[in-house]
C-alpha cells in the first residue's frame, strides 16, 4: 500500500512527469525502503554452534594449538569438516586465496573451483565427515600444509606502507600469537578494529547476494502470476533476440517483447547508477529505427533498496526512461493496472 498521498509517476502523464520531475523524484524516494540490517541464511549457512564444535575439535587435536602441525590438523579434519573452515578463518582468507597459496607453496593442483566446491559441501553438512578419495585427501593436505607453513612464519618483516593479511591479532606472530589469544581471548579493541577493516558478515553477505536480488524478482512474478499475465523470466548470461543484454522479464515473451521489466535491490548507489544506465540503454533500443520515437516495448523498473535512493539525478533519468513506470515493493501491486501489463491481464 502507498505511504503518501503525493501522486507516483506511474499515475502521470509524461507531460506532467516532464513539468514537474522533482516532485515524483521525491514521490519514488517516499517508498523506498532498506533492508541492509537483514539478511537471508540461505542454504550453507553455518550456525554457531557447528563452528565452535569445529573450533573446539581442532583446539583439543592441537592440545590447544600448542602442536599446529599438519598431521594433527588432518586428524581431526576428515572427521569434523567444519575445522577446515575455522582453519581458513584464522587465516582470514577467501576459499581461492587458499587454493592459489597452497598450489604455489606445495605444487599440488588445488584449483580455486574445487576449494569453493569443497567450501560449499562442508557449510552444507559440517558435522558429517568427508569422503576419503585420493584426489581430497592430496589437495586438502596441501591446504593444511600451507596453513601450517604460513602460520609456522608469521607476519614477516615489511614496510611501514602495507598491511600483511596474517597481521592479526592472533596471526602476528604466528602459532605462538593463535596460542596466546586462544588461552587470554582477544582484547576487545582489537577485535573492534579487525572487524572495522573486514566489516561484519561480509563474506555472508556476498554469499546470499543473490538472495537478496531474487526477493524482488519473486515479487515481481507473485504480481504476474497472480494477474495471470503470461511473461518469460530470463536466466544470468540468456541471449534474447534484440537484445544486447537480456531484461529480467519480457512480456509475453521474447517474440513479441511488448513490456519489459527490469527488477534491481540495491544497497549501493554505484550499482543502483548501473542499473539506471542500463535501463536508459533499454530505452535507447525500444525506439531505434521507430517512426516518430514510439517505443515498440514499454520498460518498466521495480526497484528497492537504499542504494536507489542516493542520487536524485539518476532517479531523474529512471523516470524519463521508464516514462514514469517506476515500481518499489510498496506499489507493486497497483503495476498491472498503471502499466501495459493491464492488456495481458486476465482476471484474478
Amino acid at each position: 500500500m502507498r505511504a503518501s498521498t503525493m501522486k507516483l509517476p506511474f499515475e502521470a502523464s509524461p507531460s506532467e512527469i516532464e513539468a514537474n520531475i522533482d516532485s515524483f523524484v521525491t514521490a519514488v524516494f517516499s517508498c523506498l525502503e532498506s533492508e541492509f540490517l537483514v539478511m537471508p541464511k540461505g542454504k550453507g549457512f553455518v550456525e554457531y554452534r557447528d563452528f565452535e564444535e569445529g573450533y573446539e575439535a581442532l583446539k583439543k587435536a592441537t592440545d590447544a594449538f600448542h602442536d599446529f602441525s599438519p598431521a594433527k590438523i588432518e586428524s581431526v579434519v576428515f572427521e569434523v569438516p567444519i575445522a577446515l573452515v575455522v582453519v581458513r578463518s584464522i587465516l582470514g582468507l577467501t576459499p581461492p586465496e587458499w587454493a592459489y597459496i597452497a598450489s604455489q607453496r606445495t605444487g599440488v593442483a588445488v584449483t580455486q573451483g574445487y576449494v569453493r566446491s569443497l567450501d560449499r559441501k562442508i557449510r552444507m553438512a559440517p558435522l558429517i565427515s568427508l569422503k576419503m578419495n585420493p584426489t581430497t585427501v592430496e589437495r586438502v593436505k596441501a591446504l593444511i600444509t600451507a596453513a601450517c607453513g604460513l602460520l609456522q612464519e608469521g607476519v614477516p618483516e615489511g614496510g611501514k606502507e602495507t598491511l600483511h593479511r596474517l597481521q592479526k591479532d592472533d596471526t602476528q606472530d604466528g602459532s605462538v600469537s593463535l596460542r596466546s589469544v586462544a588461552q587470554l581471548g582477544v582484547p576487545y579493541a582489537m577485535l573492534l578494529y579487525e572487524r572495522f577493516l573486514g566489516r561484519p558478515f561480509a563474506a555472508h553477505r556476498d554469499s546470499v547476494s543473490e538472495l537478496i536480488g531474487d526477493s524482488l524478482e519473486s515479487a515481481v512474478e507473485d504480481v504476474l502470476t497472480r494477474c495471470r499475465v503470461s511473461y518469460r523470466k530470463t536466466k544470468r548470461a540468456e541471449r534474447i533476440p534484440g537484445f544486447d543484454q537480456a531484461p529480467d522479464f519480457v512480456i509475453p515473451s521474447e517474440y513479441n517483447p511488448r513490456v519489459v521489466i527490469e527488477a534491481k535491490l540495491t544497497e549501493d548507489d554505484g550499482t543502483a547508477r548501473d542499473k539506471v544506465t542500463r535501463i536508459q540503454h533499454l530505452h535507447s533500443i525500444s525506439i531505434e529505427g521507430e517512426p516518430h520515437r514510439t517505443p515498440r516495448f514499454q520498460i518498466i523498473a521495480c526497484i528497492a533498496g537504499r542504494g536507489v535512493g542516493v542520487r536524485r539525478e539518476d532517479m531523474k533519468k529512471l523516470i524519463m526512461a521508464t516514462q514514469g513506470k517506476v515500481f518499489t515493493p510498496r506499489n507493486l501491486d497497483m503495476m498491472v493496472e498503471f502499466s501495459e501489463l493491464r492488456h495481458f491481464a486476465g482476471k484474478e
